[in-house]
């Protein structure tokens, strides 16, 4: 391919001189209602992702009117979420650069509020299910788009604060989704069986279906105020939207499609060794997809942002759920301490902002560190007992949390909004792959301590032993994914 595509980075994202000083009140206000919009609309899709229905099995099926043996198929319908999203996320991309973001943005989150509210009236496990499904629909649209409209600002700082807020998101997801558990609910979990009468005949273990709707609400608030910012201003030019660019953004759906379907699949009997199987074929094709683009003048990024956002998938909520899982066996889940998980969702945002100080040949290596920070952090995991020094969190939450957001953001920096569009719709089918990995993990150990007789505490062991080995192969991966995002920067420069 003779010419670029898109704009050069550097230009794209414009000098830090830009971000203040140079600006007119309006472009400020803009920047600041863009801003508003990122930091609500993104925890959106982030929340969607956590699948809690299991705290809430029994006065769920209580109230639906099912035997106990449907409980797989109530968290399977309630896992949908994740599928749908990662299916959307390419198409809401193409979308959302033919068509004003702020239109996409705001048809998805009209998408997920009218699954909440769906979610107060499903009876039956299947409307559970497409209720999920819209919610992952919505979620997906969104996420595009809300990068696409802080690209328009073409401003480091902003680019570095979404990258920043995406991190976080997804570190703080599933702990604040545990707090969406209801404290009936929560309590019939561990036993209580007034509580399981209480949650089931209030039906308020739907609040997992449709956790913080009023971030819903904020989201859609600044909306509101940027598109009438619109009316006023103009945004910032984008490259324009070229045939090769569209079909290489749509390059990740038919293998994430197939990857979704084997997923779902594997939750009807499929063996631990099964699934762990279909895990390591479905990274090993991210990789390759992710690595093959790098060649590429639309896809292509200096410093493998392709695969530092596999590496933000699978070591954010794969880490973080089972993490608070853990935690949750000793104090249930409306107990879960927030503070070392909010630790390291603001490292994430203070390591991601930091990038925008960076000079250009300060990125690679910021990329790097990010890498050696997310390694730092497993290795600390690995001497922390979970479920009794949950405060000694906080010190590999932030670690990781800034060891990845560093990346994100500085691998961010230097790309064109093709090759980050590209790189985002790879970031969840990590996510489905890091579940794939650590759950299985989790359901081998737990088999065969509950086959030995075990009781609680050796259940709670074996999660704690599953979870560690979990770590030792996200450390593997993580030094893999720094190899890749070398590599790909070394094939871009030969290439360019």
């Amino acid at each position: 391919m003779s010419a670029p595509l898109q704009e050069s980075p550097a230009k794209a994202h414009g000098s830090a001189a830009d971000l203040e000083p140079g600006k007119s009140l309006g472009d400020r206000l803009a920047g600041l209602t863009v801003l508003l919009v990122a930091v609500t609309a993104v925890p959106v899709v982030a929340l969607v992702v956590p699948n809690t229905v299991s705290y809430v099995v029994a006065p769920a099926l209580r109230d639906l009117g099912l035997e106990p043996g449907a409980a797989a198929g109530l968290v399977r319908a309630n896992g949908l979420a994740l599928p749908a999203l990662l299916l959307t996320v390419p198409i809401s991309a193409v979308a959302a650069r033919r068509v004003p973001a702020w239109l996409v943005l705001l048809a998805g989150l009209l998408c997920v509020l009218a699954g909440e509210i769906a979610a107060q009236f499903a009876g039956s496990v299947p409307v559970i299910g497409a209720v999920r499904v819209v919610q992952g629909v919505g979620a997906g649209v969104m996420l595009p788009a809300t990068l696409i409209l802080v690209w328009e600002r073409h401003g480091r700082a902003l680019i570095a604060l979404w990258a920043g807020v995406f991190t976080a998101a997804l570190i703080i997801a599933m702990p604040a989704a545990m707090y969406a558990v209801p404290a009936a609910a929560g309590g019939d979990a561990a036993g209580g069986a007034a509580g399981d009468a209480d949650g089931a005949a209030s039906g308020r273990w739907r609040a997992v279906l449709q956790p913080y709707p009023w971030l819903i609400g904020l989201a859609l608030g600044a909306v509101a105020l940027l598109v009438i910012l619109r009316i006023w201003m103009k945004a910032g030019p984008l490259p324009v939207l070229r045939h090769t660019e569209r079909t290489q953004l749509l390059l990740p759906f038919v293998p994430a499609a197939g990857f979704a379907f084997l997923a779902v699949v594997t939750t009807y009997g499929w063996s631990p060794g099964a699934q762990l199987i279909v895990a390591g074929i479905g990274l090993a094709a991210l990789l390759g997809l992710a690595l093959a683009g790098f060649r590429n003048t639309a896809m292509g990024s200096p410093h493998g942002f392709a695969v530092v956002s596999l590496t933000t998938g699978l070591l954010t909520v794969p880490v973080a759920a089972p993490l608070t899982g853990l935690v949750s066996t000793e104090s249930g889940p409306g107990g879960v301490p927030v503070a070392p998980f909010a630790a390291g969702a603001a490292a994430a945002i203070a390591g991601a902002l930091l990038t925008a100080r960076l000079h250009e040949g300060g990125t690679r290596t910021a990329v790097l560190t990010g890498h050696g920070l997310v390694i730092i952090a497993v290795l600390v995991f690995l001497t922390t007992d979970a479920t009794s020094s949950t405060w000694l969190l906080a010190v590999p939450l932030s670690a990781l949390g800034a060891g990845i957001g560093t990346a994100l953001a500085a691998s961010l920096r230097a790309t064109g909004l093709g090759s980050a569009l590209f790189g985002i719709a790879l970031c969840f089918p990590a996510v489905l792959t890091g579940y794939l990995i650590v759950g299985p993990l989790q359901v081998a150990e737990v088999n065969e301590a509950v086959d030995a007789g075990g009781g609680r505490q050796e259940v709670v062991y074996a999660l704690t032993s599953a979870f560690r080995v979990w770590l030792v192969v996200a450390g593997v991966i993580a030094v893999l994914m720094a190899g890749g995002a070398i590599l790909a920067g070394r094939s871009r420069r030969v290439s360019s």
